[in-house]
């Protein structure tokens, strides 16, 4: 073992060349995979043809220094089915079950800052071809009067694939040709651009009655083999109607079994039938058996359209729905309107006043409303009137109109909601009308409560007073901004017109608006009131973490900015350098504090910290300072081995590199090589000794006795008077190919 690195570090060979290397992005796409064929379209593009299902493999080849980043776009695809830009170091594009809205032009876009970025493209065209659907319609018209009738048959193939599919009928087992005989014609629909052909048979004769097939090809493409599908026309053939068990608008009552049936009245062949039901899924308890749905135990939530669809591909398909309501009735709400035409708030003698009763219910218009003043049936008479539905307020309500308000109106006024003959239950609800028995509502924000300022994190109490009789809930929403509230709400309802927020962020500063809702009171116009929220928190500063390299012995400035904060303004600034204090106290400036490093020496290298403190809460930059060499970037290409000996089962490589910012610090003085085959752990280190004349120097190594088949890790640290840099490491591989040998260099 350690006669193999002697020998191998025995041939290494280094020299530098005097030369500034930065080399612009170069990319090629290579394809991999199950490609059927792959072929130029023009000079910028090639076209990958692949079989929908199968594996597509592009590899974009990349040359350049510094490394160049290669990005995969697409256009020219579906939108269901959006490509996402990628950054990606290993160059490779792997789509697994291609899909054929995932064809389209693919971009390979590699770019180092250097020049103009390379750009190639390959376009994935998706092969498939589906199984063809064959649909069948008839027609009738009279030919001369009424001395008979012709009827013609149009049987329509339809199919969807890539490339363009070539259509053949046949009639049993004989093809069937363009203007084989007058009854036939084959043609194409101008609006279906060649995915569909239409076989006419004019003026029906009994030898046009027999077994018809489609049969469509893409002429064997990424073997794709044929696919047909057949028709029996007989003297029945004929399209599918429907007729309901039930009513098209079924009522029931929850807890009722519903069985709906779709009878089929004619149809050949047989027609397949479907169901569907819309909003949503089918409900959990249904069983479908052909035309036959059964519903066990329906619930509210199982109202809806209930859709019957009958196909045998003959005419249009048949479509039958019933809208099925399940009885349901809740929430009784009522309303104190007083005289709308004095534009009055108070109920007031010899006024007019309006009581309005609403329940939420289905069907609504089932609904019946029925008055009772102190127990007893109310009747319309002159001074009380009942309205069925109030066309100004929400559909379903019932209203009392008391006109004139006299000292006998004064009563306790109740209403019953019912559906009557069935067992839901009835809801009801009082109103007492007295001069007396309602006050309008008041909202008002109290004193010194305009404005909440509080800590991030902490609780925020917003209050609007509310007073009235009855109550009315108090409605909480954003006034300032188009946002939800912070429980994710659009409005919250309170009852006492408090709002409280737990843990408050600094996303939740702003205006919040307080209101009254409608409720079981007066329906009058509602009352609004604002508060402002104000929420402190720590600085935002920037930045938070940086590395900072310099000469030695040269000065320094560190820099920690404000972005953000509440206050907006530094109250004290704490400089440390390896925790130990090294400024303390106010800054002139409100946003920045700095500190100068007169000479970067040992003494003043380290980690230095700036906390900046606003009252409210603190937060830190962190500079790492040191005179550290930045790392090695070699430079990036896939080239071909220096020298390869077979018979020897050894080749050689040219490591070549250049030094990042290699005047930001102390000069670079040399390199320390780590250099180990993987299958081993020992590795040799050896020191090189360098000189730069100028930014971009283009380093080289020659690495001699590589054995072919076997990879190896090269570690490059660069050296300067301060000490060693950042490393960067590189692995080496060879691959042997069909047509070529050539190494695939990583980097880590």
């Amino acid at each position: 073992m350690e006669l193999f690195w002697i020998l191998l570090f025995s041939a290494l060979h280094y020299s530098v060349k005097g030369q500034g290397v930065y080399a612009p992005a170069n990319a090629q796409i290579a394809h991999s995979g199950q490609a059927c064929v792959v072929k130029d379209d023009n000079i910028s593009e090639r076209v990958y043809t692949i079989r929908e299902g199968d594996t597509m493999m592009l590899q974009c080849l990349v040359k350049g220094h510094p490394r160049p980043v290669v990005r995969w776009t697409k256009t020219a695809g579906s939108a269901s089915d959006k490509f996402q830009e990628t950054s990606m170091f290993n160059e490779s594009l792997r789509i697994e079950k291609i899909q054929r809205m995932q064809g389209g032009r693919y971009y390979c876009k590699a770019d180092n800052g250097i020049g103009v970025p390379a750009i190639k493209s390959i376009r994935v065209d998706v092969q498939y071809l589906d199984k063809p659907n064959l649909t069948v319609h008839q027609t009738i018209s009279d030919v001369r009067g009424s001395y008979y009738q012709e009827k013609t048959v149009f049987l329509r193939c339809t199919v969807n694939s890539n490339p363009p599919a070539r259509f053949i009928w046949k009639r049993d087992s004989e093809v069937i040709t363009h203007n084989q005989d007058n009854g036939v014609d084959i043609y194409e629909p101008l609006y279906t651009q060649g995915e569909t052909k239409v076989l006419k048979l004019k003026n029906l004769r009994p030898q046009d009655f027999a077994n018809y097939t489609c049969q469509v090809s893409v002429r064997n493409v990424c073997n794709i083999p044929d696919k047909s599908v057949t028709f029996q026309l007989t003297n029945a053939t004929s399209p599918p109607s429907l007729k309901l068990s039930v009513n098209e608008t079924l009522v029931v009552n929850p807890g009722e079994n519903v069985t709906i049936s779709c009878l089929v009245i004619t149809g050949e062949p047989m027609p397949t039938i479907s169901w569907t039901h819309y909003p949503g899924p089918m409900p959990p308890l249904t069983r479908i058996q052909g035309g036959t749905i059964t519903l066990w135990n329906v619930q509210v939530q199982d109202s809806g359209y209930y859709n019957c669809t009958a196909v045998n591909n003959v005419g249009n398909p048949a479509k039958k729905t019933v809208n099925l309501i399940v009885r349901d009735m809740r929430n009784i709400t009522f309303q104190i309107t007083p005289d709308s035409n004095k534009d009055s708030e108070t109920i007031e003698m010899e006024k007019d006043v309006k009581l309005s009763c609403h329940v939420d219910a289905q069907p609504q218009d089932r609904v019946n409303y029925t008055w009772y003043k102190n127990g007893m049936p109310v009747r319309t008479s002159s001074s009380l009137v009942i309205i069925r539905n109030d066309f100004d307020l929400a559909p379903g309500t019932s209203s009392l109109e008391i006109l004139d308000l006299k000292f006998t109106d004064l009563a306790t006024y109740k209403c019953v909601a019912s559906f009557p003959g069935t067992p839901i239950p009835k809801l009801q609800i009082e109103m007492n009308v007295t001069d007396k028995s309602v006050k309008p509502p008041t909202l008002a924000v109290p004193r010194g409560r305009g404005i909440i300022t509080v800590r991030e994190g902490s609780r925020a109490d917003l209050q609007c007073d509310l007073t009235g009789n009855p109550r009315p809930p108090v409605l909480w929403s954003r006034a300032d901004k188009e946002l939800p509230m912070p429980n994710g709400e659009w409005i919250v309802e309170t009852k006492d017109g408090r709002l409280r927020l737990e843990n408050v962020t600094r996303d939740m500063t702003g205006t919040y608006r307080c209101q009254t809702a409608r409720y079981n009171g007066l329906n009058i116009k509602p009352r609004e009131a604002t508060v402002q929220l104000n929420v402190q928190y720590a600085p935002v500063v920037d930045p938070q973490f940086t590395d900072k390299r310099f000469k030695t012995g040269t000065s320094a400035t560190l820099r920690c900015s404000l972005l953000k904060g509440n206050p907006q303004a530094i109250a004290t600034a704490t400089w440390r350098l390896n925790n130990r204090l090294v400024r303390s106290g106010q800054t002139d400036s409100k946003d920045v504090s700095e500190l100068k490093i007169e000479a970067v020496n040992q003494d003043t290298i380290g980690t230095y910290e700036c906390m900046i403190s606003n009252d409210v809460g603190s937060s830190s930059c962190i500079f790492y300072v040191s005179a550290r060499a930045y790392s090695p970037e070699f430079y990036y290409d896939t080239p071909n081995p220096i020298r390869v000996q077979k018979e020897k089962n050894t080749y050689s490589f040219l490591l070549q590199w250049t030094q990042k910012d290699a005047y930001a610090v102390d000069p670079v003085i040399g390199y320390k090589l780590d250099f180990r085959q993987l299958k081993y752990q020992t590795s040799i280190s050896k020191q090189i000794s360098s000189t730069l004349n100028r930014k971009g120097d283009l380093m080289e190594y020659t690495l001699d006795g590589l054995k072919i088949n076997e990879s190896y890790e090269v570690r490059l640290t660069p050296i300067t008077n301060y000490g060693a840099g950042d490393p960067t490491t590189r692995l080496i591989h060879y691959i042997e190919r069909e047509y070529s040998s050539y190494i695939a260099a990583v980097f880590h």
